[in-house]
C-alpha cells in the first residue's frame, strides 16, 4: 500500500527534510582530501543528534553507520571506513534523518579538492544533477512513476551513461523504505505503474554509472560497486507532492 501524508505530516517532513540539507551541507564542507570517511560520518552523526533527530540508517537492521560514503566505484551502502580521501575522489555521501516520527533522505556525489570553492564543472556530476531536476518536475498528480523513471533514463542515456538497474528510489515516510518502488529506467509500459496522487512523499534517486550498470558486492557484505570499477553517481531529494507544486523537501 503506498501512504498519502497529510498536510500536518508533511510540514514535520518538510522540517525534518531542512534539517537533513543543513547536515548534507556541512558534511560536503568537511570533505576534503586527507579527511576519512569514519570522520565525515561522525560529523554527520553529531550533526543529526544536535538537531534532536536520528540517523535513520541506524535504524536498519545490521547497519551501525549514521551515512553511507561511497568512493569512486562505490554505487551505495558504502561502510565509513579509515580511508582518506584523495584529490579527485569522487565521494557519494548518502544521509538519512528521523524527525518526530519520520524520515528523510538525500544522496550527493561530489568531487573531492582541495579548495571546493574553485567551481569547476563536471560532466558527469552535472548529468546526475540534471536527472534529479527532471525527475522532480515529472513528480506531479496525474503521471506516473513511469514518467520519473522515464525521466531520468532519457537524461542518463542521452549522455551515455547507464541507469542502474537493481537499486530504486523509492516512497518514504514512517518508514524508511516504503511503497512505490521508483527505477532509474522504464522497465515497460508506463500506464502499468503506480498512480502519482496528492500527500505522496517519495525519495527520487538518481543511480547511475559511467560504464555498465552491473554491481559487485564488496567483502564488508555491504558496499555494491560496480563490475567494471567504473565510476557512479548518487543524487537523491525527498520530494511531497502537493496541491499547489511538488515540494522539494531536502531543498
Amino acid at each position: 500500500m503506498i501512504s498519502i501524508k497529510s498536510e500536518k505530516e508533511i510540514e514535520i517532513m518538510r522540517r525534518g527534510g531542512s534539517y537533513l540539507a543543513s547536515v548534507m551541507k556541512e558534511a560536503i564542507a568537511f570533505s576534503k582530501p586527507g579527511v576519512a570517511l569514519c570522520q565525515i560520518n561522525d560529523l554527520i552523526e553529531k550533526s543529526i543528534k544536535s538537531k534532536k533527530a536520528k540517523p535513520s540508517f541506524k535504524m536498519v537492521e545490521d547497519y551501525h553507520w549514521a551515512s553511507c560514503l561511497n568512493i569512486n566505484q562505490g554505487v551505495v551502502h558504502g561502510i565509513p571506513n579509515e580511508y582518506r580521501l584523495q584529490e579527485n575522489d569522487y565521494l557519494s555521501l548518502d544521509i538519512g534523518l528521523f524527525y518526530q516520527g519520520f524520515h528523510s533522505d538525500m544522496s550527493r556525489t561530489i568531487k573531492v579538492k582541495s579548495h571546493p570553492e574553485k567551481k569547476i564543472e563536471d560532466k558527469f556530476l552535472a548529468v546526475g544533477k540534471k536527472a534529479l531536476q527532471e525527475a522532480v518536475k515529472a513528480t506531479k498528480p496525474g503521471n506516473r512513476v513511469g514518467h520519473i523513471s522515464q525521466a531520468i533514463e532519457k537524461v542518463l542515456r542521452a549522455a551515455g551513461y547507464s541507469p542502474v538497474e537493481v537499486l530504486t528510489g523509492h516512497g518514504i515516510g514512517r518508514k524508511l523504505h516504503e511503497n512505490p518502488s521508483i527505477p532509474c529506467f522504464l522497465p515497460g509500459d508506463i500506464k502499468e505503474t503506480d498512480l502519482l496522487k496528492t500527500g505522496m512523499t517519495l525519495a527520487l534517486e538518481v543511480i547511475y554509472a559511467k560504464g555498465k550498470p552491473d554491481l559487485v558486492m564488496r567483502e564488508d557484505d555491504w558496499t555494491l560497486e560496480t563490475e567494471d570499477g567504473q565510476l557512479s553517481g548518487l543524487f537523491e531529494d525527498t520530494v511531497a507532492i502537493t496541491d499547489k507544486k511538488t515540494l522539494i523537501l531536502t531543498q
